[in-house]
C-alpha cells in the first residue's frame, strides 16, 4: 500500500476515535454516564453505529479511551510547564501549579461518579506512577540545591504535595495558587 494511503487511512482512524471520544465527553456532561448508549455516541459523533462498533466494544471502551487521552494531556501539560534552564525550585512550582490549576478544573468539571469509575483504571495506576516519578525527581534536585528540606526522604514530600494538591479541586479559583504556596512551604521553600 502506498504510504499515503497509508497515512490518510490513519488520519481517518484517529479522526473517528476522536470524534467518538468527544462526543461520549459531551454525552456524559449532559445526561450522565449511565444514559449514554452506543447510538447517542454514533448519533452526535456524526458516524453509523457499525463504524463505532469498529472502533470500540462498547460505551465503557470510548469512556476509557477519552480518559487514557486527558491523562495523556494533562501530562504534557505538566512536562510543557517546565522551563528546562530554570532551576529545579522554579520548574517544580511550575508544575505544582500546573497539576493544582489541574486538579481544580477537573473537579469542577469531571467529579463525582464520573471520578469514581475511571479512577478504578489500570491505566490510571501507570499515568499516577509517571507524575510520581516526575515530581520526586524535580523535589530531589530542588533538596540538592538547597531549595527545599533535606531532612525527609524525598517519596514522602512527593506524596504529601500530590495528595495537598488534590485540596486544589475544593476551594475557590483564588485559592489554588495560595495552596501551591503553603505546599511548598511545608517543604521547606522560601518564598520567592
Amino acid at each position: 500500500m502506498p504510504k499515503l494511503w497509508t497515512e490518510t487511512i490513519d488520519a481517518h482512524r484517529a479522526a473517528v476515535r476522536d470524534a467518538a471520544m468527544d462526543a461520549m465527553a459531551a454525552l456524559v456532561t449532559k445526561h450522565g454516564l449511565v444514559a449514554v448508549t452506543m447510538s447517542q455516541i454514533a448519533q452526535q459523533a456524526g458516524i453509523g453505529r457499525a463504524t463505532l462498533y469498529k472502533y470500540f466494544p462498547d460505551a465503557q471502551a470510548v469512556l476509557t479511551a477519552w480518559h487514557e487521552r486527558q491523562i495523556a494531556t494533562h501530562l504534557g501539560q505538566l512536562t510543557d510547564a517546565v522551563d528546562p534552564a530554570a532551576p529545579a525550585i522554579a520548574r517544580l512550582e511550575a508544575v505544582l501549579n500546573t497539576y493544582a490549576q489541574l486538579q481544580h478544573h477537573s473537579a469542577r468539571h469531571h467529579g463525582g461518579e464520573l471520578a469514581a469509575l475511571l479512577h478504578r483504571s489500570g491505566h490510571v495506576n501507570h499515568a499516577e506512577q509517571q507524575l510520581r516519578s516526575f515530581v520526586q525527581d524535580l523535589i530531589a534536585e530542588a533538596a540538592r540545591d538547597g531549595d527545599l528540606r533535606d531532612d525527609v526522604a524525598t517519596d514522602e514530600l512527593t506524596k504529601y504535595c500530590l495528595h495537598a494538591l488534590t485540596a486544589a479541586g475544593a476551594v475557590p479559583p483564588d485559592a489554588v495558587q495560595r495552596l501551591v504556596t503553603v505546599t511548598l512551604a511545608g517543604m521547606g521553600a522560601r518564598p520567592r
